[in-house]
């Protein structure tokens, strides 16, 4: 029986260039990045390159890239680095703004600070397609907001949030604060405003989105290697410099003293290969997977009755297209499609699918409960193409069939 992958969210196959790069770093270039003999000095090397290919994607300086096991890290570092770098400063319980639907790795950070009274959080709300309000976002900043943390492309449902709009307004709002306070004279001036850093998960936009920092004003940006094609347990966070980032790992001094941990060599130079060739190639690629994605959403509104697409398809990656089957279960569809057809599909969030809650992006996109429990995500991938939609479409609509049968109320 053939495989087929349609779970590109959760994370992609190694690029096979990929893996070329990094197989030396496992052997005959084994060295540790820090040692300052030879072998160590072709290690580091290696990850000054692999530092060079992800500033360059992202339009930074090379020293502003902290390599770390991935997002999620990434994420708790850009997090609870900046309020603890802020605390050291003076500032005391800052507000930091974020959204209802980020991932886990951004919403649990921020509860943390929140029990610890280290800052305090506003979660806006989104609308039926799980974007934010810019209106919402405005009115919630006030003059002790130090963090903004929004992330470009939802896991989920795939929705693009207006990342380069947050980004312009937050700039003009510390140019303002920067602006009021020099008119004020020497004397009455007190201390220097509070900024707003601006932060966003991008681990899934890397692929189909430009996320060049400057244009979009970020301080900070989270990815990780495997959702681009590259290996897993590998990812960077890249922040501007003079952004107050306290460590959370102790006991080395690597990165800058920001993150302590022997470097993951291989993993590194594979993160360079990976997001290099996702830049290369993301214009050739976002066309063809879209083509695909685009197929999959029309078989699938002709062919099955009684089913929502939460995807908003014009405001969304290329690759997402994700489905309530009313009246069946979204868990016995994927294991079924598994089991019987060797075609892999996803509920939601793989770092939350282990959960039987309703998905509380779903739930904050105002979807009802008793729907979120049929839903069904594909997210699609630079090697799919319409003939696997058409093998998914000989199983899928006799298998919701099947579990609609099954339900007693249905």
């Amino acid at each position: 029986m053939s495989r087929i992958y349609f779970d590109h969210s959760a994370t992609t196959p190694v690029d096979k260039q990929v893996l070329k790069a990094m197989t030396p770093y496992f052997g005959e270039q084994f060295g540790n990045a820090s040692s300052i003999h030879s072998f160590g000095q072709a290690a580091a090397r290696a990850v000054d390159k692999a530092r060079r290919q992800v500033a360059a994607v992202l339009n930074c300086q090379p020293e502003e890239i902290i390599f770390t096991s991935g997002a999620t890290e990434a994420n708790n570092l850009a997090i609870k680095g900046l309020i603890k770098g802020l605390a050291l400063k003076g500032v005391n319980q800052p507000h930091i703004i974020t959204t209802a639907v980020e991932h886990d790795a951004v919403i649990e950070p921020c509860q943390e600070l929140e029990r610890e009274k280290l800052a305090r959080v506003t979660y806006l709300p989104v609308k039926a397609n799980g974007m934010i309000e810019i209106e919402a976002l405005e009115k919630a900043i006030t003059d002790e907001t130090a963090l903004v943390s929004v992330m470009y492309v939802n896991s989920e449902v795939g929705v693009i949030e207006p990342v380069k709009e947050i980004g312009k307004i937050i700039k003009k709002i510390n140019e303002r604060r920067v602006a009021d306070w020099e008119k004020k004279r020497v004397a009455e001036r007190g201390p220097k405003p509070q900024l707003i850093y601006f932060h966003s998960d991008t681990t899934q936009a890397i692929n189909f989105l430009d996320c060049d920092m400057q244009s979009l004003h970020l301080d900070m940006l989270s990815l990780s290697a495997h959702k681009i094609y590259g290996p897993k347990g590998v990812g960077a966070l890249a922040v501007r410099k003079d952004t107050p980032l306290v460590a959370l790992l102790r006991g080395g001094h690597h990165e800058k003293n920001l993150r302590s941990s022997t470097l993951n060599v291989p993993g590194i130079v594979g993160l360079g290969e990976a997001i290099e060739l996702a830049k290369n190639d993301r214009e050739a690629n976002n066309q063809k997977i879209k083509e695909a994605r685009d197929y999959l959403v029309e078989r699938i509104t002709k062919e099955i009755p009684e089913i929502v697409c939460n995807t908003d398809i014009a405001n969304s990656s290329p690759a997402h297209a994700h489905f309530s089957f009313l009246g069946a279960e979204g868990e016995s569809i994927l294991l079924a499609l598994d089991m019987d057809a060797g075609i892999a599909v996803s509920t939601g969030s793989a770092c939350a699918s282990n959960t039987l809650k309703a998905s509380r992006v779903l739930t904050a996109m105002g979807i009802k409960q008793e729907d979120t429990h049929g839903a069904v995500r594909f997210t699609l991938g630079k090697a799919n193409t319409k003939a696997d939609v058409d093998k998914l479409m000989e199983h899928l609509p006799g298998i919701v069939k099947k579990f609609r049968d099954m339900a007693p109320e249905y």
